[in-house]
């Protein structure tokens, strides 16, 4: 009876936590869409900022798009093969592993400020790439590389031993068990992890004020060569994002407009970052199917 009692009163205090959570969660996205959804229009998202009239946020929101998929173009790869290492071939009692594994421990604990330190030290400086949309990629690549790759190395793990078994026992070599029974039933875990990075990468400020910039050159949509500095597509070019644009409004904005302007901008970003959440996932279980044939 008492155990039975002592499982009930746990239940119940796990459900009011989750609640707790939840009821948070729910109040944070609310208040902020309540307050900067009515500043929201087609114009707001479709005309570029204005330092004197404060305008829209179409710059800066193309701006965090672009730096969010180059960002995953450069970091993905990078994780899944440090995690692939780790988890399939890496010795766990070897003292290079555990210098993997400490260095991992310590990118992951630095301040996004100070990363931004190092890569305005680094990138923009030392290699000469100035403020522009590859230095903030870098940057950020450094910021969430240890997240990513601890991610896919702990959805490997979770992957049952028999399936590892199993492969070899086919045949396959390492390699060929680790990429094609191990990381596609590792998907979703895998998914997961980029999703959270992601929502970290969109939402990066400090990062970038010292990489990609705090300014934006005029724009020629109608050029989609990389290579001119008034292209959207180029990578040397400064980049304002949606989130140093929100900080510099609050901070150094002089127009009257500008809480306004912020709460909007702040209301277009949780909402990008919801339809994003909510798009990886469905393509992570499109992919997992077509992989696994499930």
């Amino acid at each position: 009876m008492n155990a039975k009692r002592t499982d009930k009163i746990a239940t119940i205090v796990l459900y009011v936590l989750s609640g707790i959570i939840i009821a948070i969660l729910a109040f944070l996205l609310i208040y902020i869409l309540a307050k900067g959804l009515p500043h929201v229009s087609w114009k707001f998202l479709t005309s570029p900022s204005n330092p004197l009239t404060g305008g829209g946020i179409a710059v800066q929101l193309f701006n965090s798009i672009y730096l969010l998929i180059v960002t995953l173009i450069i970091s993905v790869p990078l994780s899944l093969g440090a995690g692939i290492y780790l988890s399939e071939y890496a010795n766990q009692k070897h003292w290079l592993t555990n210098v993997i594994r400490s260095a991992i421990e310590v990118l992951s604990s630095l301040p996004s400020i100070v990363v931004g330190l190092f890569g305005m030290l680094v990138f923009v400086l030392q290699f000469g790439l100035g403020f522009s949309v590859l230095s903030g990629a870098l940057a950020l690549t450094v910021f969430n590389l240890p997240l990513m790759t601890r991610n896919v190395e702990e959805s490997l793990r979770a992957i049952s031993t028999m399936q590892r078994e199993g492969g070899l026992a086919l045949g396959l070599s390492k390699w060929e068990t680790a990429t094609r029974i191990i990381l596609p039933e590792a998907v979703p875990g895998i998914i997961t992890g980029i999703i959270l990075s992601s929502g970290r990468v969109f939402g990066e400020a400090a990062a970038l004020i010292y990489t990609a910039g705090q300014t934006n050159l005029p724009i020629n949509w109608a050029n989609w060569n990389p290579m001119s500095l008034t292209s959207p597509l180029s990578l040397f070019r400064p980049a304002e994002t949606l989130a140093v644009h929100i900080w510099a409004l609050n901070t150094e904005g002089t127009i009257s407009t500008a809480q306004q302007i912020s709460a909007g901008a702040g209301a277009v970003l949780i909402i990008f970052v919801l339809l994003f959440n909510l798009g990886a996932r469905f393509i992570g279980r499109a992919i997992y199917k077509r992989l696994t044939s499930a």
